[in-house]
């Protein structure tokens, strides 16, 4: 066996008989130990965060959609539709128009987007489950479904045959406006849904029939906003989005939920190393104590050490005896922290200790990552602590000892 290993081991398991020294070293395995609890709950926390936020974009959020890289709108062939439904591995797609609107109802006006859609939308998406009173539109109607902020902004109901939803938009062009109603065009539509996705999406969007849409924004045949994919299962993303490029041309660009959603992962990336690197801050400072633990250690043990240069020990054994010493204790104090991470994690998904609402308790989720990332940042930190301390031993101060 490593003989510096293997003192080390014997140092590690024996008790000195200094209590105060003691005292210092389960101080500094107590503080490596919560440290890694700490960090792991506080990323699981995160990644719960992450993944109960995404859920509610992605209930509306295609596999693939296909965007114009320029301008609002692009225009498709007959051979491209063609290419597109005999495209292996597409279960399903929806054409798509999006522009921003004006809403007037019973007094009121309110900025928005309209967002026309086909009778493959809901095949596409899952927004049938985000309807919450009401229904969904019938294709070629005058019918709409509205965002729960924006109902609540109009005071608008559901099914209100009495009351339409007029929807203007600017005319394209130039020259001078005369009119009111040569400087719009309208349409007028009657609410038959309310749907609640997020607050953000509930305040800004509202549906139509992609006809009703198209005759709005004065579209021609061809013309849409963008294309909405539905991806056969088992199906790789990477091997579609070449062949729909290839279809619809480099005019277009074609994106997947997360850079759909670029933003967001960007913000939640962010904080979340932020909230990493605050951590391991904390888990430097713990780590101090694992130091001094060590160099107490030396201290204690000035006369075995003694002993053992003359029995032949280079310098460097001894230090390697405190550097493995120090390794050893960071590293099983982080899977014993990792372990009690574990179990409080599991205990909230499990019985919901900690609760952000009555009906809600806060999101926690146990990741393969988190796991990795918390081992790693205590091993390197451990390993770097024993280093500092291990080199404090010289020659000098074993001959004095």
């Amino acid at each position: 066996m490593n003989f510096p290993l293997y003192i080390a081991k014997r140092y590690l398991r024996s008790k000195s008989s200094n209590n105060a020294i003691n005292f210092i070293t389960i101080i500094a395995a107590i503080g490596v130990i919560l440290g890694a609890a700490s960090l792991f709950i506080v990323l699981s926390g995160f990644s719960g965060l992450k993944v109960f936020t995404l859920q509610f974009s992605s209930i509306i959020d295609p596999d693939l959609k296909a965007v114009p890289k320029s301008g609002k709108s692009f225009m498709l062939s007959s051979s491209q539709f063609k290419a597109m439904n005999n495209l292996d591995g597409v279960a399903s797609y929806s054409k798509i128009i999006e522009e921003r609107v004006i809403l007037a109802y019973d007094g009121k006006n309110f900025p928005a987007f309209i967002k026309g859609v086909d009778e493959n939308y809901n095949q596409v998406n899952a927004i049938d489950s985000v309807i919450i009173q009401g229904s969904w539109l019938r294709p070629n109607t005058d019918q709409m479904v509205a965002g729960w902020g924006v109902s609540n902004h109009l005071s608008l109901g559901v099914l209100d045959y009495g009351k339409s939803v007029t929807i203007y938009v600017p005319k394209p062009g130039t020259g001078q406006i005369t009119s009111t109603k040569s400087a719009f065009n309208a349409i007028h539509c009657v609410n038959v849904g309310l749907f609640d996705i997020n607050e953000s999406l509930n305040e800004t969007y509202i549906y139509t029939a992609f006809e009703k849409s198209r005759e709005l924004l004065s579209y021609k045949q061809n013309q849409v906003s963008a294309l909405e994919f539905k991806l056969n299962p088992n199906i790789d993303e990477d091997l579609i989005k070449p062949q729909l490029q290839a279809i619809l041309g480099e005019s277009v660009l074609i994106k997947n939920r997360v850079q759909l959603n670029d933003a967001l992962y960007k913000m939640l990336n962010t904080e979340n190393l932020a909230v990493y690197l605050i951590f391991t801050l904390v888990l430097i400072i713990a780590l101090f104590n694992v130091i001094g633990s060590i160099v107490m250690m030396i201290l204690d043990k000035k006369k075995t050490l003694s002993t053992l240069y003359k029995l032949g020990a280079s310098v460097k054994d001894i230090r390697r005896i405190f550097f493995f010493q120090g390794s050893l204790m960071s590293i099983f104090g982080g899977i014993v922290g990792l372990i009690l991470g574990l179990i409080i994690v599991g205990l909230q998904q499990a019985f919901s200790l900690v609760m952000i609402t009555p009906s809600l308790p806060y999101p926690v989720a146990i990741t393969i990552p988190n796991i990795i990332v918390v081992l790693l940042t205590i091993s390197v930190l451990g390993i770097i602590a024993s280093k500092i301390a291990s080199v404090r031993i010289s020659k000098s101060l074993i001959k004095t000892i």
